[in-house]
C-alpha cells in the first residue's frame, strides 16, 4: 500500500544563489502541522523526508542534498544546505546555518546565528547559539553548550555538562568535557584535556598534553603546556607558564 505523502511543492517559489526553492504545502495533519499549512522553501522532495513529523517552517530553507527527517524541524531563518543532515528529534532554527556534510541530530539545537559545517557532528542534547561555530571534524554532544563568538573545530570534541563560550577557541584533537568551562579568549589545542570543574579563562591557554582537572583554574594569561597537569585546587594565572 501506497503510504500518502505529507507535503507537496507549491508553484510558488524563490531564487536563492541561483537556484530556485519551492514553498512546501501539507496534505495531511502531523506534529502541530495541519492540512494546508504553507511550511518554508526547499529545492527538491528530497530534502524533507515524507514520513516521520520533520518539517520546514517559515523561512526556512533547504537545498543542495541537505536531508532533513525524522521528527527535525527547521524553522526561523535557518539554513540548511550541502550534504548536511539534520534528523531525530534535531531543531535548527533563528538565523543559523548547517553545511558542508555536517550532521545535527537526537536532540540538539543549533540557534541565533551559530554555523555547523565541514564534517562537524552535534548530538544528544547539545546546544550551539549566537553566534559560535562548529567546524572540521568536530564533536559537540552530551549536554554540552557551546556559545558567544566560540570556536570548535579540527578534531576537538566537547561533551559532558560542559560549556565554551565567550571567544574561546577549542581546535587540534583537544578535548573538554566533565562539568568544566573554557571561555572568554581562552584557547584549548593541541591534545590539551579540561574536564572535572576546571575552569580555563581570560587570555589562557592550554596546549601540547596537559591536563587541567578537579576544580584548577587557569587565567590571566597564563600557559599550561607540554605534558603539564594542574589539578585539585590548584590556581595558575598572571603571566604564568607551566610545563613538563
Amino acid at each position: 500500500m501506497k503510504t500518502k505523502k505529507k507535503y507537496e511543492l507549491t508553484n510558488k517559489t524563490i531564487e536563492f544563489n541561483g537556484i530556485t526553492l519551492y514553498q512546501i504545502k501539507a496534505l495531511k495533519n502531523f506534529s502541530n502541522v495541519k492540512v494546508g499549512d504553507l511550511g518554508g522553501w526547499v529545492e527538491k522532495e528530497d530534502n524533507l523526508s515524507q514520513m516521520g513529523d520533520a518539517w520546514v517552517y517559515e523561512n526556512a530553507e533547504v537545498y543542495g542534498n541537505a536531508w532533513v527527517f525524522g521528527n527535525a524541524q527547521v524553522y526561523g531563518d535557518a539554513i540548511v544546505s550541502y550534504n548536511a543532515e539534520v534528523f531525530g528529534d534535531a531543531k535548527v532554527f533563528g538565523n543559523a546555518r548547517v553545511g558542508g556534510n555536517a550532521k545535527v541530530s537526537d536532540n540538539a539545537e543549533i540557534f541565533e546565528n551559530a554555523e555547523v559545517f565541514g564534517n562537524a557532528k552535534v548530538f544528544d542534547n547539545a546546544q550551539v547559539s549566537y553566534n559560535a561555530k562548529v567546524f572540521g571534524n568536530a564533536k559537540v554532544f552530551s549536554n554540552a553548550r557551546v556559545y558567544g563568538n566560540a570556536e570548535v573545530y579540527d578534531n576537538a570534541e566537547v561533551y559532558g555538562n560542559t560549556f565554551v563560550y565567550g571567544n574561546a577557541k577549542v581546535y587540534c584533537d583537544a578535548e573538554v568535557h566533565g562539568n568544566a568551562k573554557v571561555y572568554d579568549n581562552a584557547i584549548a589545542y593541541g591534545k590539551a584535556q579540561v574536564y572535572d570543574y576546571a575552569r580555563v579563562f581570560d587570555f589562557a591557554l592550554v596546549c601540547g598534553n596537559a591536563e587541567i582537572y578537579g576544580n584548577a583554574w587557569v587565567f590571566g594569561n597564563a600557559w599550561v603546556f607540554g605534558n603539564a597537569q594542574v589539578y585539585g585546587d590548584a590556581e595558575v594565572f598572571g603571566n604564568s607558564k607551566v610545563c613538563e
